[in-house]
C-alpha cells in the first residue's frame, strides 16, 4: 500500500476525510454508550451515527476547490 502524492493535503482539506474521522468517534462513543444512555437521546444518536457517514460519501463526490488550489 502506497500513500497518494499530497497526503497531507488531502488529509487537512478533505471533507471526507473530517466526516470519516467523525463517524470513528461516533463508532467509539457507541461502543460506551450504555454509560452515556441517560445523557445523550438515542434517537439523536441513531440519527448522527447514520447522517455522518452519508455525509462522508457524499463529500467524497462533491467537487472541493480547495484540494485542486495550491498551499
Amino acid at each position: 500500500m502506497r500513500l497518494i502524492q499530497d497526503w497531507k493535503r488531502v488529509l487537512r482539506r478533505a471533507w471526507s476525510v473530517k466526516f470519516s474521522l467523525l463517524a470513528t468517534a461516533l463508532t467509539g462513543v457507541a461502543a460506551a454508550l450504555p454509560v452515556f444512555m441517560d445523557r445523550v437521546p438515542p434517537t439523536w444518536f441513531l440519527l448522527l451515527c447514520t447522517v455522518v457517514p452519508l455525509a462522508a460519501a457524499v463529500a467524497r463526490l462533491v467537487d472541493q476547490p480547495k484540494m485542486r488550489d495550491e498551499p
